[in-house]
């Protein structure tokens, strides 16, 4: 699961330039901010970098049970 949708809305920054950045279409970029597809870990990176992010600001933690 990822950030990547707060994320955009927190920098006030559109998928579609978001997705023109990173040479993928909307709709590949639109299921990443929907959580209905994960980018691979070097579009990740990628995401992180054109966002200013860390890759972590991008990750949601998982809870330890315990």
């Amino acid at each position: 699961m990822n950030r990547i949708k707060e994320v955009l809305e927190q920098k006030g920054i559109k998928q579609i330039w978001l997705a023109e950045q990173l040479g993928k279409s909307y709709n590949m970029v639109h299921s990443y901010v929907q959580n209905k597809r994960q980018p691979s870990l070097e579009d990740l990176y990628k995401i992180a970098e054109i966002l200013n992010v860390e890759v972590k600001d991008l990750l949601i933690e998982r809870k330890h049970n315990g």
